[in-house]
């Protein structure tokens, strides 16, 4: 964990289509990515939160994730609601965050781990060099 964990209060920020009016009943509905935001240092950290045509039959919310070291994540959604596009973008999100750090980290992840099953001991990579004696030699002079 870092000193200064990132969380959805810290890191987001809201761009067209949004107010800070807005904050205090978003801010918690994304509150369920900050166990995936917490790995990561909220200085590094930046949620950009915007919405096109707001309340209209065609509106688009758009969520992007900046995060230090990996590439920009972008998530967008078309429902109508609101609140079911909000929901949409952070789940969206989450699991690709989580993607994100899989193949950042496969050594913390046992299915890409290769193991040698419990009571066999590892085989060698090479053949030992006894083994190739007189490989490729033949008895005739």
């Amino acid at each position: 964990m870092t000193e200064n964990p990132a969380t959805a209060a810290k890191c987001l920020r809201f761009n067209a289509g949004f107010s800070q009016g807005d904050r205090e009943w978003i801010v918690p509905l994304f509150g369920t990515l900050d166990a995936r935001l917490a790995t990561f240092d909220a200085d590094a950290t930046d949620l950009e939160l915007s919405v096109k045509d707001r309340e209209a039959k065609g509106q688009r919310v758009t969520l992007e994730c900046r995060v230090a070291g990996l590439p920009k994540i972008v998530t967008t959604s078309s429902e109508e609601d609101l609140r079911a596009a909000l929901n949409d973008v952070r789940d969206d999100l989450r699991r690709k965050l989580n993607d994100a750090k899989t193949r950042q980290e496969p050594r913390n992840n046992k299915h890409l781990r290769v193991s040698t099953p419990p009571g066999q001991t590892e085989a060698p990579t090479e053949p030992p060099v006894d083994d190739l004696a007189g490989v490729g030699t033949t008895d005739e002079r």
